[in-house]
């Protein structure tokens, strides 16, 4: 049997997971499950509407956008409350955070982000310590004006966050410079394993600055899988973030099947958040 085709098997046997709200159990109230919908891109270049009906129709209930495919606000919102999901976050690109920064904080009110996610960094943005803090300082003012507004910031991190720059790294320099009052991180479980860091000594020892949390899985290899079907110790991270967790999700960057994929990982975060 190939990967696709396992896919779809496992897919079949979930296919009633909509019917069951899923949540992780990580304090006294449930954390409801959550999908990038950067997973389901060439979906939602398609029909933004019907995508997002789909996802709900599998057992999500939160998302976070990665781009609106020519939708207004207005349409946005009002496809998100057709299908009953909330979209508390949404990834927006440093450029946009430095040229339209006002637009950006009012289409996030608009359709009802709580946070604004910086999902990555260029190549300029990151070759050196200064370059680190230069961005330090510019999430800093950004996130003061989107207090201002009721939002919130937050950084994405990939595994070159986590290169050596002497005696320290890029990540340590955000942590430390980013005012916690301000800028919180949004901590993904597969590219810090594949940057060779401890996801849960980074979930204990920072303590409320990952409220966000994307959960994809890694095969031996390094090569990226759904949740379950790698090596990632998945139930010790989130023991290990119970109460700490507001909202996690799952994501796949380049899967064979997009919804298949997603099925799959709905069902094994079903597991171990039960």
């Amino acid at each position: 049997m190939n990967r696709r085709t396992a896919l779809k098997a496992i897919a079949a046997s979930t296919a009633t997971l909509g019917a069951r709200p899923a949540s992780c159990a990580m304090g006294a109230a449930p954390v409801p499950l959550g999908l990038q919908l950067y997973t389901v891109r060439a979906d939602m270049q398609q029909d933004v509407e019907r995508t997002l009906a789909r996802v709900a129709e599998i057992g999500y209930r939160e998302v976070e956008f990665a781009g609106y495919f020519g939708r207004t606000p207005t349409q946005v919102a009002a496809a998100l409350k057709a299908t009953g999901l909330a979209a508390p976050a949404t990834h927006i690109s440093l450029a946009m955070m430095r040229a339209e920064w006002d637009k950006v904080l009012d289409d996030s009110a608009a359709i009802g982000h709580r946070w604004v996610v910086v999902p990555s960094l260029g190549a300029a943005e990151r070759g050196s310590v200064d370059a680190y803090m230069r961005v330090a300082g510019e999430l800093n003012a950004a996130a003061a004006r989107a207090k201002a507004r009721g939002l919130s910031v937050a950084y994405h991190n990939h595994d070159y966050e986590f290169a050596s720059l002497g005696n320290t790294d890029g990540h340590a320099i955000l942590m430390t410079e980013c005012d916690p009052a301000l800028v919180s991180f949004e901590l993904d479980l597969y590219w810090i394993s594949r940057a060779r860091r401890n996801a849960i000594e980074y979930v204990t020892r920072h303590a409320g600055r990952f409220p966000l949390v994307h959960v994809k899985d890694m095969m031996p290899d390094g090569s990226m899988a759904e949740v379950g079907a790698g090596t990632l110790p998945f139930q010790r991270i989130f023991d290990a973030a119970r109460g700490r967790l507001t909202h996690f999700f799952v994501e796949h960057d380049n899967p064979t099947s997009p919804f298949d994929s997603i099925r799959v990982s709905a069902a094994a975060m079903k597991r171990f958040t039960a």
